[in-house]
């Protein structure tokens, strides 16, 4: 048996957080053989919620969960951590526009993204969950002065599967029969899912679709989903984004192969894309856990616009959160 990691998860008695902890502590994200122990943070007011979810992760007599710490100090729980779960973050009300949103959870990622730098482990992997979630791992990145760069990505995984379901039931097929879908951009109903190097059962893709669907209801369902889904439960993704994140995370931890998937990162100039915005690009990741972001795939003029509304987005919430930087 390995050594033990430590994981630090956010906002660990919430919704996204209860799904979880239960995936990681089975085994399901870093592996059937890595023990892991658990650093919960939770705001106080949540504490007892908090600590309610701690016995019944006890009582659950997991061989992996080597340990769990909760508590509602940064610096307890990202304390020498391995790969943490920025789940934690003040939802949306009706009131509010996307704006209103960045502004409200911006600080809480300034705390967070410092706390990180000065006491997790050197090779933390950061994972930010909470939305808006590109433009908090910009936040978070910028306050861990002592790290680099590609240590904080944001989730775009969940809009990736969301796509891939979409089009297994267009196709009629599974979506373990497809592969290389990704998706480019924010993590809004801007993101583009990009099929062009798609395959389902080895075949292309793309010639076994209509262009039009394509390019119209298909986004349109992908960038709605989240919308539906509270409309059909009355509450936001919660289990389909836990899910999410354990994709994210195993194939970080333990590579991806030749698959193609997608992960939002800070960009270093990829495809034209502004130094520093957290930009999601089509990405492989080596044995080591080394992102490799894909270059010279062909984007056409719809592509291109695509991605230009992303950076019009992501560009004007790094300026409503520069004070933040």
């Amino acid at each position: 048996m390995k050594a033990p990691i430590r994981v630090a998860v956010t906002g660990a008695a919430g919704n996204i957080g209860y799904a979880l902890l239960w995936r990681i502590a089975s085994g399901d994200c870093f592996g059937a053989d890595q023990p892991v122990i658990l650093q919960l943070l939770e705001v106080t007011p949540a504490l007892d919620r908090l600590r309610g979810t701690i016995l019944e992760l006890e009582d659950s007599a997991f061989p992996l969960l080597a340990g769990i710490v909760g508590t509602d100090d940064p610096q307890v729980a990202f304390a020498g951590v391995h790969a943490a779960f920025l789940v934690g973050s003040r939802p949306r009300t009706k009131d509010m526009d996307r704006a209103d949103l960045v502004r409200a959870n911006g600080p809480i990622f300034v705390g967070q993204g410092a706390a990180i730098g000065a006491v997790a482990d050197p090779n933390v992997k950061v994972l930010v969950v909470g939305n808006p979630c590109n433009t908090n791992a910009l936040i978070a990145r910028a306050n861990a002065k002592n790290l680099p760069s590609r240590q904080f990505t944001a989730m775009t995984r969940l809009d990736q599967n969301r796509a891939e379901a979409q089009l297994a039931l267009r196709l009629g097929t599974t979506v373990s029969a497809l592969r290389n879908v990704f998706v480019w951009g924010n993590h809004a109903d801007t993101m583009y899912p990009d099929v062009s190097q798609a395959t389902v059962d080895g075949k292309a893709l793309g010639p076994l679709l209509d262009a039009a669907w394509l390019k119209g209801d298909f986004i349109q369902t992908v960038a709605t989903r989240g919308k539906a889904i509270i409309v059909a439960r009355g509450a936001s993704s919660a289990a389909s984004a836990a899910s999410a994140a354990v994709d994210h995370m195993r194939d970080w931890v333990r590579g991806t192969g030749d698959r193609i998937v997608s992960m939002a990162l800070p960009s270093e100039g990829w495809y034209g894309i502004p130094e520093g915005l957290v930009f999601s690009f089509p990405c492989r990741v080596d044995a080591k856990g080394a992102i490799q972001v894909i270059e010279g795939l062909p984007l056409d003029d719809f592509g291109r616009a695509r991605l230009q509304l992303n950076v019009d987005d992501l560009d004007a919430e790094r300026k409503a959160v520069a004070d933040l930087l």
